[in-house]
């Protein structure tokens, strides 16, 4: 493990922008993945005739994908820049892949965006910004790749810049935060070292843009929030529930709560890698037993918090939701599946209460008939089965959302305000 501050990057874009080749290339230039592997990808890649696959192949290692070309599973990878240690959460572009992107984005500090030099913002690449703000991300950098394809034009470059712009406009992202890098994934250009194909560029490299990221601040003063991934039975210990921290720290003898099953008890070890440890802080991912608790007494999408201030369970809680792709509209009484942290629950949204114009954030309509894809309203949402979340301005880790119907995500949202039991 590196003594440098860990953040969690997410690489977010179209399938076919160059984000994997970028992924490798990034690996590859900070000596994360050694030279002799490369050539290994590099004559499988001809072979197979996809010559100038290799990067991408550093990340695709899985047979079936390199059938058939694509990005499936988020796949962590690690590397480091003079001021961090990045994993990278690599985000699949494809629209069935959404939910892996949510889960996957929800984990990021921060983001980068390749957008293609030669095809500018696609619908994919509007629903990734939208999703990366909708799931907190701080800020990003945005990569205008394959500028080897339009052959480093500074016109190509500065229109795909003012599309991305107003595109993070419409969306409230603060765009004078957001860093723009002329690169080319498959040339390497401007991705380690200044591209002489560039002279019209004086800005940072992609790693410097990396190097000068604000450094998260760990949520360890927080309230513990643990949602539990899945629940074991372990021989000569018990019951283990297994999590990640999301919020606060998870101690020894401490007293919790898992809501919203409702039992709770005392901590009595707490595992991470095998080893026996004191205590977990966020994004540790552990495993735990409590005095009392049975296998069957919690379950997959309990959230485990402290005792004395347990996780909320909501009857109904309001929302800010951007719907992103829906065949038809959304009325009062669509009941969808929503996955929020580990919990899938069919939640019914009983009123839209306001259309808001997504670029303000104001509200454009009260109480509009319907929605549609690419609007944002404020909703009042009614759980069918108890579910544990609570408001994105109180602990953002356990306040975001996606919406789910007919095999895909149709809307993501963030918890405004939750109404208890």
């Amino acid at each position: 493990m590196s003594d440098k501050p860990h953040q969690n990057l997410a690489v977010i874009g179209h399938v076919d922008h160059g984000k994997s080749t970028m992924v490798g290339r990034l690996l590859f230039e900070t000596g994360s993945v050694p030279e002799h592997v490369i050539e290994q990808h590099r004559e499988e890649a001809e072979e197979k005739g996809k010559g100038g696959f290799e990067f991408a192949y550093v990340m695709d290692n899985l047979a079936e994908e390199r059938e058939r070309g694509v990005t499936i599973d988020i796949a962590h990878q690690e590397f480091d820049t003079d001021e961090y240690y990045f994993t990278i959460v690599d985000c699949p572009g494809h629209r069935d892949f959404v939910k892996n992107m949510i889960t996957g984005a929800s984990q990021a500090d921060n983001a980068v965006l390749v957008v293609a030099a030669d095809d500018g913002v696609a619908p994919q690449t509007q629903e990734h910004v939208f999703l990366s703000k909708t799931l907190g991300i701080n800020e990003l950098i945005i990569a205008v790749n394959k500028m080897d394809v339009v052959d480093y034009s500074e016109d190509k470059y500065e229109a795909v810049k003012d599309e991305v712009s107003k595109l993070l406009k419409q969306v409230n992202f603060k765009s004078d935060d957001a860093t723009f890098v002329p690169t080319s994934a498959f040339e390497g250009d401007n991705v380690s070292e200044q591209s002489d194909n560039t002279p019209w560029y004086d800005g940072p490299t992609l790693l410097e843009a990396l190097n000068d990221l604000e450094a998260p601040e760990p949520p360890t003063d927080a309230d513990l929030r643990l949602p539990i991934q899945d629940v074991y039975t372990i021989s000569g210990i018990g019951t283990v529930p297994v999590g990640r921290v999301e919020t606060g720290t998870l101690n020894v003898g401490d007293n919790v709560s898992f809501q919203p099953s409702d039992v709770g008890g005392e901590v009595k070890t707490v595992e991470m890698h095998h080893e026996e440890v004191p205590k977990a802080e966020p994004g540790d991912n552990v495993g735990f037993n409590v005095r009392g608790i049975g296998k069957d007494d919690i379950r997959r999408g309990d959230v485990c918090g402290p005792a004395d201030n347990p996780p909320k369970v909501a009857d109904t809680f309001t929302a800010r939701i951007v719907v992103m792709q829906h065949p038809s509209v959304i009325t009062a009484g669509y009941t969808p599946v929503f996955h929020a942290h580990t919990a899938q629950v069919a939640c019914t949204i009983e009123s839209i209460d306001a259309k808001i114009n997504p670029s303000t954030g104001e509200v454009a309509e009260e109480n509009p008939d319907f929605i549609k894809s690419g609007d944002a309203a404020k909703v009042t949402v009614r759980p069918q089965k108890p579910l544990s979340i609570e408001p994105a301005g109180e602990i953002p880790e356990l306040g975001s959302f996606a919406i789910r119907d007919m095999g895909q995500t149709v809307a993501a949202g963030q918890v405004l305000e939750v109404n208890e039991k």
